[in-house]
């Protein structure tokens, strides 16, 4: 399989560069390594759920195609011919994201990205084709428009989970200016997380092909030896006492500190109890038997959770964001600090919750 990839692949690119055969291609961009990085990533895995989930419909609907084909991809952006900002046609399963989606010519003119919200952020450059899959496909309107008029604490059976969806690097990089994660009223949230110059963009940061982060540009200035441990305040935000720990650390601890809290308000205010389930559709489960855990007979999707109150489905949002985001230390640390500090202090105002003070960045 991974042969027969490369070599159709090697028979695409020439036409997407704009050189007439594969030689010229590889005597020009050393295209057999990019290739190789490509085959290696995440865009190009055939077998792995982001492109599998449709075989069993024989097609991937429109709503998901522009992100999980490279057909829809283009279809979306307008390099098909058609009208940008939709996908017209289901697309077939398990085309991955192939080179012409992000080296046709529409994208490579690409320069802003719509997102959930219905903010508009430009002058992105090459971020732009990134930003416009990895940006998740929720927001804080869609929570709030779900919400609006019913009472904070009241279960609503028209409520059901919102997933804000998977690697929403994007919405986490740029903060309040995408509005991806639960914004409370009257509380002021950070913008794009702005780096050094150099070392600013999606593909600055990750390699455009294999996607993987060249760790060396970062550990060399931080002087740390893995990325988890980088911090860059001695703030102690989480309240451990720890301020030489990685910031990724100190977002750990919240982020396991808030799904105490919704573990307590779902027991004390909607008595109801309530787990969590990463990686198993719609996450939040009925805890029959009330001991924190995930058993395997509730974790199931008819015993997905259902007696949501507006204030735990915030909460819950948020919860997802940031599990959505295994970057978001790195992508925008102190806006994912802030939504879960927030999502924390709203839910106390309702139970006890015993942890430390933490400091608001």
């Amino acid at each position: 399989m991974k042969l027969f990839l490369k070599v159709a692949v090697m028979l695409v690119i020439p036409v997407v560069l704009g050189v007439s055969n594969v030689a010229s291609a590889q005597s020009t961009s050393n295209l057999p390594s990019k290739v190789e990085a490509w085959l290696a990533s995440p865009h190009a895995d055939s077998s792995s759920e982001a492109f599998r989930h449709w075989d069993e419909d024989g097609e991937i609907p429109t709503a998901c195609a522009a992100c999980h084909s490279s057909t829809g991809f283009m279809d979306y952006i307008g390099a098909d011919g058609s009208a940008a900002g939709q996908v017209d046609m289901a697309a077939a399963p398990r085309t991955v994201v192939e080179c012409a989606a992000c080296h046709s010519a529409t994208a490579s003119t690409m320069d802003s990205a719509r997102f959930p919200s219905g903010m508009v952020i430009a002058n992105l450059g090459s971020s732009a084709t990134c930003s416009t899959c990895h940006q998740g496909r929720a927001s804080s309107n869609s929570v709030n428009a779900k919400t609006a008029g019913l009472e904070e604490d009241t279960p609503n059976t028209e409520l059901g989970f919102i997933n804000v969806h998977y690697r929403v690097a994007a919405a986490t990089l740029f903060g309040t200016e995408a509005k991806g994660g639960y914004e409370y009223a009257g509380n002021v949230y950070d913008g794009k997380f702005v780096h050094v110059p150099g070392l600013d963009s999606c593909t600055t940061c990750h390699n455009p092909h294999s996607l993987k982060v060249a760790p060396e540009n970062c550990v060399s200035c931080h002087k740390v030896d893995i990325l988890a441990a980088i911090r860059t305040s001695t703030i102690d935000f989480d309240g451990n006492g720890n301020t030489t720990e990685g910031v990724a650390a100190e977002i750990n601890t919240l982020h396991a500190a808030l799904e105490k809290a919704i573990q307590a308000y779902a027991n004390e205010v909607v008595d109801k109890p309530i787990i969590y389930a990463p990686g198993v559709y719609p996450y939040f489960f009925n805890d029959d038997n009330a001991n924190g855990v995930g058993e395997p007979d509730e974790t199931i999707y008819p015993n997905s959770y259902k007696s949501w109150t507006p204030r735990l489905l915030k909460a819950a949002y948020n919860y997802q964001f940031v599990a959505g985001d295994p970057g978001a230390y790195a992508h925008n640390p102190r806006y994912t600090i802030q939504i879960l500090i927030d999502s924390i202090a709203d839910l106390a105002t309702k139970v006890a919750l015993d942890m430390p003070q933490t400091v608001r960045p």
